[in-house]
């Protein structure tokens, strides 16, 4: 699909549930050649304010939120631990189109995380083993070291779960669906929260 295909976003081309609508746009992207349509930028605010983002995967959504999983070690995690709320981006360049997602973060039950550990290949399991992440090290080698004795150690058994991994779930309360248009006159179609429990739809200038 190119970008000139788009005609302009109404709304009454929307869904009165984001993530209805958000399914029917992520559904759009896997369709493409996009190699990895779940890739969301995740963005956190530490103690002192400061912002930090990085891509993670998208690993489920439904009307309880969006997930993925981590190191409860990670800067993200400890960012989370001052400030519960993050921020989510999807941007799709060759469908012209991004989605902002806002909300407070929760963590997911021990039998959550254990369920998606479990369906991990083998390497990935031991690497959340092997990696401090977001810890200094001294080089690759003792990385790959530490990785090397986790082998031996768990040789044909199964690996479970470490307690610093585990998942989260962002418990929206804004999204804000991006369409490219021309000349720059993009489309912008806010859902913002209410009364926690009514979607309030609003178009925001370009």
């Amino acid at each position: 699909m190119s970008l000139s295909q788009h005609d302009p976003l109404c709304r009454s081309d929307l869904k009165e549930s984001p993530v209805e609508q958000f399914s029917l746009w992520f559904e759009d992207a896997q369709r493409t050649e996009l190699p990895m349509a779940m890739a969301m930028t995740v963005s956190t605010a530490g103690a002192q304010g400061r912002i930090s983002s990085r891509v993670v995967l998208l690993r489920g959504f439904d009307e309880r939120g969006f997930v993925f999983f981590t190191n409860y070690q990670s800067r993200k995690a400890r960012d989370l631990a001052y400030h519960s709320f993050a921020a989510l981006l999807f941007y799709w360049e060759v469908l012209g189109r991004q989605i902002r997602i806002e909300g407070r973060t929760e963590r997911l039950s021990d039998e959550e995380s254990d369920a998606y550990f479990a369906s991990r290949p083998r390497g990935n399991q031991l690497s959340a083993y092997a990696s401090c992440q977001s810890q200094v090290i001294a080089s690759r080698d003792e990385l790959v070291a530490e990785f090397e004795q986790l082998c031996e150690k768990f040789d044909q058994n199964d690996v479970p779960r470490p307690e610093h991994w585990g998942g989260y779930r962002v418990v929206p309360d804004l999204f804000e669906f991006w369409q490219d248009g021309e000349h720059r006159l993009h489309d912008r179609l806010r859902y913002s929260l209410h009364n926690q429990q009514q979607w309030k739809i609003e178009r925001l200038a370009p």
